[in-house]
């Protein structure tokens, strides 16, 4: 069985032990190496904020292996796959390290055996893994023929054909991925009362009033159950994305901007009405963000052109205190910063949707252009606004 779900496009780590029996054991076949990769991770932690990774391996013996990760009372997302062999090929050259892997959610309590092969497997113990096997079966052709059709698109491409020809397939391709997402919604509408339900929520580019549509039939024991961190987590993210869908549509250009007032670097409060009377350059960053890193010798240079008619407010996103002080302090970014620590969240407020984006405001306060990452258009609309 292919592998048909991966969770949230995150890539995972792992700890274990040998302890018999194992919360996952199985026979894998096929394997290249005698040590299997483990990598898995807490889904929702309650103590931090960023889920901490963990890496170790387990040994093959016989095809067989078996591990245990601690009996934890948390959901836990765990993928294994093959760890690079230590002994060398007779040319002397590195054996090549298979990247497929099997994906699979551990729940609190339970265990999980699996069988078959990297490529190909099943899954056993509760009953939410025979569920995921159950949707496996169905989905095996489609993916199958998803394959092929993604297969002939890139050939074509190659080929050099016409892009009438190139985009037939992608249609078909387009065609498939919704009979995808339809295999899903129908899925989670026959086991709405299973914890598997909450799980598949995540997957076939679920979005919008069918999610809406979706959470509202999963049943109230498999809310509150043991999925309850995961359907909370979805249903916040839905909510969150509604409330930007909304203020995308306010935010235009002519439009008033939003008011708010956050912390500033010096623990003060700032409110953005405050600034009226100026042109405005509101900075949506974060110090993890290469692009508006990159972009900082040309907002300076903006910065000292037009001093004294223009303020930046630089609006930190999703940083630790700690790390934006140090950039700030670093790059010597010499105007107004601010930290959006959720309370009002303005990403939310403004639609925010990539970083860097930025957001020139006239002296009434009301938004001019609105350019998402680091574009030298945004400086051209600046400078004819300054002419103006």
């Amino acid at each position: 069985m292919k592998k048909l779900f991966s969770f949230m496009g995150c890539c995972l780590l792992a700890a274990c032990s040998s302890h018999q029996p194992g919360e996952i054991s199985g026979s894998l076949s096929g394997v290249g190496s005698d040590t299997l990769l483990v990598r898995s991770f807490v889904m929702y932690p309650t103590n931090t904020g960023r889920p901490e990774l963990d890496l170790d391996t387990v040994p093959l013996v016989n095809g067989k292996f078996s591990l245990n990760l601690g009996n934890s009372t948390d959901l836990r997302y765990v993928q294994i796959g093959e760890f690079p062999s230590s002994k060398s090929n007779p040319d002397g050259s590195r054996p090549a390290v298979s990247m497929e892997v099997i994906p699979l959610v551990l729940l609190p309590g339970k265990y999980v055996t699996v069988e078959g092969s990297l490529h190909k497997y099943k899954l056993g113990g509760a009953p939410f893994y025979e569920s995921l096997n159950e949707l496996n079966t169905k989905m095996e052709p489609i993916v199958q023929k998803t394959d092929s059709l993604s297969s002939a698109y890139r050939k074509k491409a190659q080929e050099g054909v016409s892009q009438e020809e190139v985009q037939k397939v992608a249609a078909q391709i387009e065609k498939v991925q919704e009979e995808i997402k339809e295999t899903y919604i129908h899925f989670i509408k026959e086991h709405a009362d299973q914890d598997v339900s909450v799980f598949l929520l995540t997957h076939g580019a679920l979005e919008g009033d069918e999610l809406k549509e979706l959470l509202d039939l999963i049943a109230e024991p498999v809310r509150n159950g043991v999925m309850a961190p995961m359907y909370q987590s979805i249903k916040q993210a839905y909510e969150k994305q509604e409330e930007r869908r909304k203020a995308q549509e306010k935010i235009k250009e002519g439009a008033p901007a939003p008011e708010f007032t956050l912390k500033d670097i010096n623990g003060k409060d700032f409110s953005l009405s405050s600034l009226k009377g100026k042109y405005v350059i509101l900075d949506f960053w974060g110090s993890w963000c290469g692009w508006c890193i990159k972009g900082i010798p040309d907002l300076k240079k903006a910065y000292e052109k037009y001093k004294g008619q223009l303020e930046i407010v630089g609006i930190d996103c999703n940083d630790t205190e700690e790390k934006w002080k140090a950039a700030v302090e670093k790059h010597t970014l010499p105007w107004i910063h601010v930290r959006n620590e959720g309370n009002p969240d303005v990403t939310l407020l403004y639609g925010i949707e990539g970083f860097p984006t930025k957001i020139i405001l006239d002296k009434e306060g009301n938004i001019v252009k609105t350019v998402v990452g680091e574009d030298p258009e945004f400086y051209k609309h600046l400078d004819a606004l300054m002419k103006k």
